[in-house]
């Protein structure tokens, strides 16, 4: 047979198959005219704040959105990306259990959407492939499974490594375990003359998104389903291009993503939005402290249209066959009171929880208190145990748990925050915010000889000021045991002269056997206090102030977070006072404290200035720039420093970087804060042993001498 002619065969043959379910009889249709009165829709987005293979909670907190979404009479309801299952499985996606305990957990919701349009996600496995997919329910009935095509596989995702991409414009039959026939892939859907398309989080980035193919075939609504993690100043790109898609496709359109500390490393930050005919008409909240949070509001779907028919640039394809369309009943009248709606139809943006949502220093604070609180809670853990130095990231870390606790009994109340912490009777007992803090932390402060009066102040004031609880241990005469039997082992004295980091270290190190055993005893997760910069060269003692079950910090950097701690002091966080006893840590320079107090010991001054710290570490590791191209990146922006200290200050970087990869790779989990993270688990690759720049450095140098 000819190849052309056996081809459509082939083609023809799969259609009639397909349309065994797709185009039912029009007898079946119970609304023949579904235009006739059907301008109004009411739509609603859901975030959700999931749990991996948490089959039952999910469950719960899924079928609390749509009885949400029921009540205010929503009648398509759009729920994050693959919250059956949650996110953030990893190799578990891989599992046969995991595809079997979403789709029996698909089929327990499906009685729960009478009535309703309702889009949830969970991994399919297809042909001995997994596919991240989004199921759509309609009355009750699992009608069609929409398969994600563009994966992604960069800085913290990993999908392609358990996903497969699906082909745009392919549809297959899909065969259940149970013996459900249902059709998979990018399959558009007609639900009783509403069209209704997807794009699955990632494919509403890409340049070639799928809605400009679906809005060639006429949807009325495209459904994003998300699980976007939260990075600084990410929002606006996503409301840039939910908006965006709303006028350049002239459709209505739902974003809903995950909220919360998901799996331990990326906080998802909520924010449900939909958008109809390029108007932004809801947006959601972000940060919050709530498992469930629906976005509804009422859209004109005879505006979006006509607004699509105006376009002089629209030309839609017009086709005999409508195969790729699953056309499904559905009464759109039914359980609808339009004059219930009608005062829904004005915009419905509510405020920010700060003033201006771009603000760096408020999103941190926010994703900061609300990753700890989650990490708390799904962990199991008690509270937290913080070795609080007075120092700039340790002061930072007892603020947030104060914050966090404050944050979260503003928005739950206190009988909300002991529902979520019912296993802790310390937060049961509490009848206040200030006792729920001491209830979770507790601080130490650990000095030696080499301590002072002002960082010990400060550590008092500080924690004071959060409300934790806070103790003071000497740990010096342990250090000096450690010295005296290292100095007899090896029949020398150490001194500062020839052993000056591991006498520096050992104080360090010692200080992490006391507040292991604190957070033991209180069933407590330990706080390490390292941050991005220190993380970057290794300015940090392992098994010391890098001891940890958790490192919160370890994604920002020092002179942000410096930046951060001024702005604590004097602004403070929209809706909550300033701290002012932040600035006896604010006063003084940063500082480990571990030599003598007549060496004047600085961060800095061990380092270089931490703003050039920063730059150089945009440009080497962001930007992946040579030692040299760093330096002439950085050469404008630090006129004030000379061009010795600046090439000194490169080569000490990469001399640094390269040498302590091994630290990064034994860093306690850490929260992704932005899209220049260095955890080599989530983001940023190096290996562990390198050549060290060798040449590259031997090139700066060699810039150096000819530009004097």
């Amino acid at each position: 047979m000819n190849p052309w002619a056996l081809r459509w065969c082939q083609s023809f043959f799969v259609t009639l198959r397909y349309n065994r379910f797709v185009s039912p009889p029009q007898s079946q249709t119970p609304n023949p005219q579904p235009h006739a009165r059907m301008q109004l829709l009411a739509v609603g987005s859901a975030v959700l704040n999931q749990i991996p293979l948490d089959w039952d909670g999910n469950a719960a907190r899924i079928g609390a959105a749509i009885e949400q979404a029921r009540a205010n009479e929503v009648q398509i309801l759009c729920l994050p990306e693959l919250c059956i299952s949650g996110y953030g499985c990893e190799d578990a996606f891989l599992s046969a259990n995991t595809r079997r305990q979403g789709w029996r957990v698909l089929n327990e919701l499906a009685p729960s959407t009478v009535g309703m349009v309702v889009a949830v996600g969970l991994p399919i496995l297809y042909q001995n492939a997994v596919y991240n997919c989004a199921a759509l329910l309609v009355d009750g009935q699992i009608t069609a499974l929409v398969a994600k095509q563009h994966l992604a596989g960069d800085g913290i995702h990993y999908e392609p490594r358990w996903f497969k991409a699906w082909p745009a414009g392919q549809v297959v039959a899909y065969q259940s375990d149970d013996g459900q026939e249902i059709p998979l892939g990018d399959v558009l859907v007609d639900v009783g003359g509403v069209r209704i398309g997807f794009e699955i989080c990632e494919d509403a980035w890409v340049a070639n998104r799928p809605g400009a193919r679906h809005a060639l075939r006429g949807v009325d609504v495209i459904l994003n389903p998300s699980a976007s993690h939260f990075a600084f100043a990410k929002d606006e790109i996503r409301q840039r291009f939910v908006l965006e898609g709303s006028r350049a496709f002239g459709v209505t359109y739902l974003y809903a993503n995950m909220l919360g500390n998901e799996s331990g490393r990326a906080i998802f930050d909520g924010g449900a939005m939909i958008a109809s005919a390029g108007k932004m008409v809801a947006i959601g909240p972000q940060f919050s402290f709530a498992d469930v949070l629906v976005t509804s509001a009422v859209v004109d779907l005879d505006r979006s249209r006509m607004s699509r028919a105006a376009s002089g640039s629209y030309m839609p394809i017009v086709e005999t066959s409508t195969a790729e369309v699953l056309a499904v009943p559905f009464n759109w009248l039914r359980q609808w009171s339009e004059d219930s709606h009608r005062a829904s139809l004005r915009t419905n943006i509510p405020a920010a929880p700060w003033p201006n949502a771009t603000d760096k220093e408020e999103e941190f604070t926010h994703a900061e208190t609300l990753g700890l609180f989650d990490y708390l809670r799904k962990s199991h853990s008690h509270g937290f145990v913080l070795s609080l130095s007075g120092g700039a990231d340790s002061s930072a870390l007892c603020v947030l748990v104060g914050y966090m606790v404050r944050f979260a009994v503003t928005e739950l109340g206190l009988d909300g925050v002991k529902k979520k912490l019912a296993y802790i009777p310390a937060v049961q007992a509490a009848n206040s915010t200030a006792e729920i803090v001491r209830a979770l932390l507790t601080c130490v402060y650990q000095g030696t000889r080499n301590s002072g009066p002002v960082t010990l102040n400060a550590a008092r004031q500080v924690a004071a000021a959060v409300g934790a609880e806070f103790l003071n241990i000497d740990i010096d005469g342990i250090v000096e045991q450690y010295t005296t039997i290292v100095e007899g082992a090896i029949g020398r004295k150490l001194t500062w002269a020839t052993d000056d980091i591991a006498l520096q270290n050992i104080q360090a190190r010692v200080r992490s056997p006391s507040v292991w055993m604190l957070a033991n005893i209180r069933r407590a997760l330990l706080l390490a206090t390292s941050n991005r910069s220190e993380a970057a060269v290794g300015y940090a003692t392992m098994d010391g102030d890098t001891s940890g079950s958790i490192s919160p910090l370890a994604g920002i950097d020092k002179n942000f977070l410096r930046h951060w701690l001024r702005w604590l002091e004097k602004v403070g966080p929209a809706g909550a006072e300033p701290l002012p006893a932040l600035r006896f840590v604010n006063e003084q320079a940063p500082t480990a404290e571990l030599r003598p107090a007549e060496s004047k010991q600085t961060d800095e001054g061990d380092l270089m200035p931490y703003d050039v710290l920063d730059a150089i570490e945009r440009a080497a590791i962001l930007d992946r720039r040579s030692p040299l191209e760093a330096y002439q990146y950085i050469r404008p922006l630090f006129l004030q420093h000379s061009r010795a200290d600046l090439g000194l200050w490169v080569e000490r970087f990469f001399t640094l970087w390269c040498r302590n990869q091994w630290k990064r790779e034994r860093y306690a989990p850490s929260f992704h804060l932005d899209d220049a993270n260095l955890d080599p688990k989530t983001w940023c690759r190096f290996p562990i042993l390198s050549s060290g720049y060798v040449r590259e450095l031997a090139e700066l140098r060699a810039f150096l001498a000819e530009e004097k």
